[in-house]
């Protein structure tokens, strides 16, 4: 265990809409052009506002998600991340109660500041009231007591007048108003199907976007108010997690076997379903310093060469969390980022591929044209190696994606669709794969507004087990294909198989 004592906020809301990504941005960016190093992060699984922290601060943004990593990897992480740092800036997820659909707080915005033990600045959208904000507040405020609600910046204020009512009515709550924002479309981050747009597809416009956060919350907000309650914050005694102890000790998923609502659930998908090699009774500790975990098989060592693992990245694949390249690296591997829509050929030596998660639906035509990449990937796939895709990476490796050919290595064709699937998941590994052993049982989530026919082929990559019985993705060869995100800092065991299997 260490003592982390660096000055830290969550931004959270009642609801999703409020502007908590407009405050915790801008203030990131604030904070960061004046000289201090902010650590960003994200409650939650989401990837593109991680993005705009990353760009605000100059650091990776990083994902605290209960959910997916478990409760007892949230301290660790953020002092991986914050490390260093002057100060750290967590953006929460929807409002600030809500989490897990039917699991109380599990993955909620309030559960991540209960465990990081950090004051809270609430965002409200004031545009449709007066008064009534000092009710919303209190009851947020005095709904947990363990929450500590140290602020409130309020949103999208009219006018002079507006802002008097809206002052005048909190004055007795006892949370203090440390902004005031006024509406501001001309500077408003544009949307579509699955959220804003990647910072990666509108560099120059999010540069200036980012910019004009700032200088919002610099004109809107008491700053130094904001200092101050970030230094009240009291220390935090948690392990430190670390991605080359993590690929040491994490032989599998990061929790013990999910809890299954009756035993035969579990009947039809893995044809072991209690291996205890694939989920370790050390596993909720392993990957972080000051943990005792229980000894286990240590990480590939003495490779002749570090494998080359290719990665892919540019405007169509955007989607991915800091820590996979990170645990990646500290299994053995050297990874090479390369573009589907400009490279047209795999990185030089690539012994294994991940293609993570993003919006190949809008580069269909693009990454279609470039035939030569397809190929080499097509070709990759086929001689065995080892290829990973989540999501945008599963339609990638599909035969077509709206009409336009995509690398056909899996059979099957995938279109846009009005229905948006989102949500976590609970899994279990049907069968042996480059990531994991069959029986692994782990969490993750999809995210998508697109349908691959047929969903899964004769050897699936996951059964899902919650919300819905059913099976997903692809296993053949050395691909692992499927919709499910997930997040590797809990299942360590995945990358360093993953390389293993790149040296075999």
């Amino acid at each position: 265990m260490v003592s982390v004592s660096v000055p830290r906020l969550v931004i959270a809301a009642p609801s999703s809409g409020s502007g908590k990504t407009t405050v915790a941005t801008g203030l990131m960016a604030l904070l960061a052009a004046r000289g201090l190093a902010v650590s960003p992060h994200k409650v939650g699984p989401d990837y593109i506002d991680a993005g705009y922290h990353t760009l605000a601060t100059g650091r990776p943004g990083r994902n605290l998600d209960a959910y997916l990593c478990g409760t007892e990897l949230i301290g660790p992480l953020f002092a991986h991340g914050a490390a260093g740092c002057d100060l750290a800036v967590v953006e929460g997820v929807m409002g600030l109660y809500d989490g897990a659909a039917g699991q109380g707080e599990l993955a909620s915005t309030a559960q991540v500041a209960k465990l990081l033990r950090t004051p809270v600045v609430l965002v409200v959208d004031a545009s449709s009231q007066s008064r009534s904000v000092a009710a919303l507040v209190h009851g947020f405020a005095s709904w947990d007591p363990e929450v500590r609600i140290g602020g409130v910046v309020l949103n999208k204020v009219g006018s002079d007048r507006h802002e008097e009512l809206l002052r005048e009515a909190l004055d007795e709550s006892g949370v203090p108003v440390l902004g005031v924002l006024r509406r501001a479309a001309e500077i408003e981050t544009p949307s579509r199907h699955l959220g804003l747009v990647p910072v990666a597809e509108r560099r120059d416009d999010a540069v200036s976007v980012v910019r004009g956060l700032a200088e919002r919350v610099r004109v809107g907000c008491d700053v130094e108010g904001l200092l101050r309650l970030a230094r009240s914050a009291p220390s935090l005694e948690v392990g430190v997690w670390d991605a080359g102890d993590a690929v040491r000790v994490g032989t599998g998923p990061l929790r013990g076997p999910v809890p299954l609502p009756a035993p035969s659930l579990n009947q039809g998908f893995a044809p072991d379903p209690v291996r205890p090699s694939a989920v370790p009774s050390n596993a909720g500790r392993a990957g972080f310093r000051g943990s005792a975990p229980d000894p286990a098989p240590q990480a590939p060592a003495g490779l002749d060469v570090r494998p080359v693992v290719a990665v892919a990245g540019g405007s169509a694949f955007t989607f991915s969390y800091a820590e996979h390249a990170e645990l990646l690296r500290a299994a053995g591997a050297d990874v090479v980022v390369f573009d589907p829509l400009r490279d047209e050929e795999l990185p030089p030596g690539t012994r294994g591929l991940v293609i993570g998660g993003g919006f190949p639906e809008v580069y269909a035509p693009e990454l279609g044209a470039n035939e030569p990449l397809r190929k080499d990937v097509a070709e990759l796939a086929r001689s065995g190696a080892p290829v990973a895709a989540e999501c945008a990476g599963l339609l990638y490796l599909a035969r077509s994606l709206d009409g336009a050919p995509m690398c056909g290595v899996l059979d099957a064709d995938a279109r846009m669709s009005e229905r948006l699937t989102l949500g976590y998941r609970e899994a279990v590994a049907v069968g042996d794969s480059v990531l994991a052993a069959a029986g692994t049982r782990l969490r993750g989530h999809e995210f998508h507004r697109t349908v691959l026919e047929p969903g899964a082929g004769p050897a699936p990559a996951w059964g899902l087990v919650r919300p819905e019985r059913r099976v997903e993705g692809f296993v053949q060869r050395g691909v692992h294909a499927s919709y499910l995100h997930t997040h590797w800092a809990a299942a360590p065991g995945m990358a360093r198989r993953f390389v293993e299997r790149c040296v075999a």
